[in-house]
């Protein structure tokens, strides 16, 4: 029976959403359901349905077994640009950076740029390309089918593009919904579109029977058909779109209600393709079978080298059982159908043809390693299995695709047939790729579930459960439960004492835990008498970088020296690696301390021994980190979106991101976003203050206790501080508070507390006093001047606060020093000092040079109060659709949904000045409602 292709049945809705939602750029538009459910054949009806005009649409498609290419179905997308694409010199020139990856278009972009020494920037730089070429070919349709097999790098540039995706772009991307847990976004629990993005997410439920009964009228071109049918139809498809389309084809006819009993057995979709391929010939049957053999779409000549004869390809194609896809491959239209015909090949069959596939893959140029272990898996060929395995991961792990190294090892892990010999090997190599990588979710799921087995030996148990308990501690960042497997994996290793000083030294290192800065102290000691007499440089150069990373976090005046003593110059790669390390905590610690000159020297040396030795982990650190240093040395320009971006491949680590949510909610607080700075402290670690890294939590309860002052709540702000200075006494490392101590100080005082307030600037200095932490002793005057200032004794502040402005100013950290003049500047009219104004003009004028806006209303406020006239910048009268710099700052806070009166306090404004200004902003962009106001560029 002859069935036409089949009609779009029962989305009448979904289709219209999806159409309204592309035609409405730039949008992002997530099709979700389970298999054969309808998902492609919706998305291309609705391309079909675009309105007339120049929208390009470029098709990319994610496979279920998949070799370490990350971005490969978007760079396969970008394929298809070239006759889109405007002349060389107006393309962005970092579109250059994508010559290496698309070389059909190489000819058509421009140079190349230099290569970056830092792998998480040069990463960006692609991202950045990607998008940018995106936004060159105009008004586009960037389709991804069938996310849920993408690659993490994948993910990663979906989320990067569709977080702020070019003016003219809908993505479109397919995927199956999850059957178990809680639903997640396929782009991750991090992704949030943008206010000006059009976001809809269209599910696909199965089809009732009335709509089963249309798709079967229109599939059989028949009006007619019995109710009963219809039912029995619906019943056995489960009104999945595909398996009816399927079903139907087999059937002889549809006369009566037993036709679906004729067919065979309760129509599933097995039975509908062994009908199918029963009209075919030998030759079609052994192309379709080598196909559904092969799993990924393949060439002609690689589906002949499985099936044996190049005449049953057209055959199978001209029967509508396979598909031609992109670039001369084949394949079948959908999952299901391959392994229905998959399951009918008899087992001995089967394992002939996966060792022909094995046969054919092995003689590629670059064999597809991945592959060659499924293949050799399913021909039951073991040692072949194991081979190609090990090597697909650590050739996997070799090209930074963690992910799908682990995932290659988690699959021999939980295969019953593996033999028990190579179980601990592997579970070795598991803990070690995830010690190394950024991924840990999974790894920590499957490492508990080996830990749970007897077939490790003492030994290679503790080494195990030390990997784990490092994984937690740092990429997972929960510390307690990372510090609990790496005591547990201690007990195991008396007889390893090598591998038991990492795991001392691990436990050293101060800025974990709520255990005293003498426990860290002690721990550090037994891993460098562990190491005294082991003949293993990678572990004493595991030891001293922890060593030299104690010291600088502390502030220690011998920090510097023992850094000098890090093997940099080593030629073994291990060693360079834990060097690299070391390189990411100095710059970390030396950021913190103020040693800014020193940091960035750190982190030039970090990032060559990363890209070097391929450590992920102190990259993303080095990277993460160089963001706060940003922030503290002003560098503010595009910060907000280079942090933003930094984040946004932090998804599966947000842990870890720490500096990034830090800098978002100081930058958030800098312009009056209160909801959303107080989220990013939360974030940096305020939601678990004990188990986070405690350098930053400090930082950020200074910046929640700013937030609570700025609000006029000063009870939360008392509280907050109370608590923030309570972790850093019991830690006892002082000059980590160097972003508490004054705000704490300040609410204590504010709220009439003069005797802790006192106090704890005394405390504070006895803290810092040998330490090496030009912040912290510039906070230490910052903290005096507010103590000063309160009791009144205005002469004394102005010593106190011009003293750590200077200070900042020569580290520099602009922002602070600008803060510490604002204190300067009111002990001085406090004093009626004349100078005072001119101070508040001044510091106007930085604040808003930095982009902190609310300090700049700030200080305007206080020219306001003592009659003293400040004009902001005007726009140029030449274009009234310019706004000026006051209505870009409301038209920022009415983006973000802040109703007049909330506007009026973050801009020290009248509630009647901020309802004029928003009625200007409406006017000059053009828009009826704030609602559709766009935070400005």
């Amino acid at each position: 029976m002859s069935v036409p292709s089949p009609a779009l049945v029962g989305r009448a809705a979904e289709l219209r959403t999806l159409i309204e939602a592309v035609t409405r750029p730039p949008a992002v538009v997530l099709v979700e359901g389970e298999a054969g459910i309808g998902k492609t054949r919706l998305v291309r009806a609705a391309l079909g349905r675009l309105p007339s005009g120049d929208r390009g649409v470029l098709l990319g498609y994610c496979h279920p077994i998949r070799e370490p290419f990350p971005y490969g179905p978007v760079f396969e997308a970008l394929r298809d640009v070239e006759g889109r694409l405007p002349p060389t010199r107006e393309l962005n020139p970092v579109t250059g950076a994508l010559r290496g990856h698309l070389p059909e278009i190489a000819h058509a972009l421009p140079p190349s740029p230099e290569p970056l020494d830092d792998p998480r920037a040069e990463r960006h730089r692609v991202f950045r390309a990607i998008r940018a070429l995106l936004a060159s070919v105009g008004p586009a349709v960037l389709v991804i089918e069938d996310l849920h097999w993408a690659d993490d790098g994948t993910r990663d540039l979906l989320r990067f593009l569709t977080g702020r995706p070019p003016e003219g772009l809908a993505v479109v991307a397919t995927y199956r919904r999850e059957t178990h847990g809680a639903a997640r976004s396929p782009l991750g629990r991090a992704y949030l579109h943008q206010p000006d993005t059009t976001y809809v997410v269209v599910p696909l439920a199965p089809l009732d029977a009335g709509d089963v009964g249309s798709l079967a009228g229109a599939l059989l071109d028949r009006s007619d058909l019995p109710s009963s049918f219809v039912s029995r139809l619906h019943e056995r498809t489960a009104g999945i779109p595909f398996v009816v389309e399927e079903v139907l084809r087999s059937l002889p006819d549809a006369e009566g209600p037993d036709a679906l009993d004729r067919a065979g057995v309760p129509l599933l979709l097995r039975e509908a393709m062994a009908e199918r391929m029963a009209g075919l010939s030998p030759a079609a049957v052994g192309a379709v079978q080598a196909m559904a053999v092969l799993r990924v779409p393949a060439g002609e000549q690689l589906i002949t080298a499985v099936g044996g004869d190049p005449a049953g390809l057209g055959e199978a194609l001209r029967a509508g059982v396979l598909h031609e896809q992109a670039d001369g491959r084949y394949g079948f239209r959908h999952i299901l159908a391959q392994k229905a015909v998959y399951d009918a090949i008899p087992g001995p069959d089967r394992r002939s043809a996966h060792d022909r596939a094995m046969i054919a893959l092995e003689a590629m140029d670059s064999p597809p390693l991945v592959q060659l272990a499924f293949h050799a898996r399913r021909a039951g060929d073991t040692a072949a299995w194991l081979r190609h395995g090990t090597a697909a991961a650590q050739r996997a792990a070799t090209l930074g695709d963690t992910a799908l190294a682990i995932e290659v090892v988690e699959g021999m892990l939980e295969d019953a047939d593996l033999p028990a010999t190579h179980r601990g090997p592997l579970a070795l190599m598991l803990s070690r790729f995830a010690a190394t990588g950024l991924s840990h979710q999974r790894v920590v799921r499957l490492l508990r579930h080996v830990l749970r087995d007897d077939f490790l030996s003492p030994g290679a148990r503790g080494e195990v459960r030390l990997n784990l308990g490092v994984v937690l501690s740092n990429q997972a960042g929960d510390t307690a439960a990372g510090r609990s497997e790496i005591l547990a994996a201690l007990a195991e290793l008396s007889d390893r004492p090598t591998l038991a000083a990492r795991g001392w030294a691990s436990l050293a290192m101060p800025g974990w835990g709520t255990d005293p800065l003498s426990m860290h102290q002690e721990w550090m000691a037994r891993a460098e008498s562990l190491v005294a007499t082991a003949d293993d440089p990678a572990l004493a150069a595991a030891v001293r970088a922890n060593r030299a990373s104690l010291e600088m976090m502390i502030g220690s005046p011998d920090a510097f020296a023992v850094a000098a003593t890090l093997p940099v110059a080593d030629p073994r790669t291990a060693v360079r690696r834990e060097v690299a390390r070391a390189y990411s905590n100095l710059h970390d610690a030396a950021t913190t301390l103020g040693l800014h000159a020193s940091a960035e020297k750190f982190a030039m040396e970090g990032r060559r021994l990363a890209t070097e030795t391929g450590a992920q982990y102190p990259a993303f650190l080095l990277a993460s980190s160089t963001i706060r240093r940003d922030w503290l040395t002003g560098r503010w320009d595009g910060l907000r979106d280079r942090a933003a971006s930094l984040g946004e491949l932090a998804t599966e680590t947000p842990l870890i991101a720490v500096d990034i949510w830090l800098v978002l909610g100081s930058l958030a607080l800098a312009t009056g976003e209160w909801d959303e700075a107080y989220r990013w402290f939360q974030a940096a670690g305020l939601d678990a203050p004990d188990a986070r890294y405690v350098p930053i939590v400090a930082a950020a309860a200074g910046g929640m206790i700013d937030l609570h002052l700025a609000r006029g709540a000063l009870d939360p702000a008392v509280a907050e501080a109370q608590r923030a200075v309570a972790r850093v006494r019991r830690k006892g490392v002082w000059v980590w508070g160097s972003h508490l101590i004054p705000s704490a100080v300040t609410a204590l005082a504010w709220a009439g507390r003069m005797k802790p307030a006192a106090a704890l600037v005394g405390e504070y200095a006895e803290g810092i006093a040998d330490r090496m932490a030009p912040t912290a002793h510039a906070a230490l005057d910052t903290a005096r001047g507010a103590l000063a200032a309160a009791e009144q004794r205005h002469a004394d502040a102005v010593g106190h606060f011009a003293r750590a402005r200077e200070t900042y100013a020569g580290l520099p950290e602009p922002y602070a020093a600008a803060r510490a003049g604002e204190g300067e500047a009111r002990a001085r009219l406090a004093l009626g000092d004349g100078s005072a104004a001119a101070g508040f003009t001044e510091l106007a004028e930085r604040f808003a040079r930095l982009g902190a806006t609310h300090d700049a209303a700030r200080c305007r406020r206080a020219l306001r109060d003592i009659g003293v006239g400040f004009q902001l910048p005007k726009g140029r009268r030449r274009n009234v659709s310019v706004l000026s710099q006051r209505e870009r700052e409301v038209a920022r806070l009415v983006a973000l949904g802040r109703t007049n009166r909330e506007i009026a306090d973050v801009l020290f404004l009248s509630t009647r000045t901020v309802e004029s200004h928003v009625a200007t902003v409406l006017r000059k962009l053009g828009v009826r409602s704030r609602t559709e106001v766009a935070p400005p560029a």
